[in-house]
């Protein structure tokens, strides 16, 4: 396996948040505003896109552990960003640290692992 990842290098998602994403629709709140899973799926996402293009053909990254801090309730209709910035590499294992913020401010921090995984391998356990 092949890949030119660098500490360091990072990558901004955005989402505009919508009755889907809202703590109701998750089934984990009472009420219309972001969810944490949807967060922490933001977050995830943004960390796989840090490093998606610098891996070989045929690999991916999951997800292998999460600890965040939602701090800020967000409401329907605002934008929310979210940062990963890779800070360490441990073999297969990536460290990330993460920052979402909606249009008045931080929401959200914390700090992702994910793992290199050959795709096909991995499916291939699950049989």
């Amino acid at each position: 396996m092949e890949c030119n990842l660098k500490e360091g290098i990072n990558s901004i998602t955005e989402i505009k948040v919508t009755e889907k994403e809202t703590a109701i629709n998750y089934g984990s709140g009472d009420l219309p505003v972001y969810a944490t899973p949807a967060m922490i799926a933001l977050m995830e996402n943004a960390a796989k896109s840090c490093v998606g293009l610098h891996l070989q053909c045929g690999y991916t990254t999951v997800g292998i552990g999460v600890s965040v801090k939602h701090i800020k309730a967000t409401p329907i209709n605002m934008k929310v960003k979210c940062e990963a910035i890779l800070t360490k590499i441990d073999g297969k294992r990536l460290f990330f640290k993460l920052k979402a913020w909606d249009e008045k401010g931080q929401i959200g921090e914390g700090t992702h692992i994910r793992y290199i995984v050959n795709s096909e391998e991995f499916m291939n356990k699950l049989k």
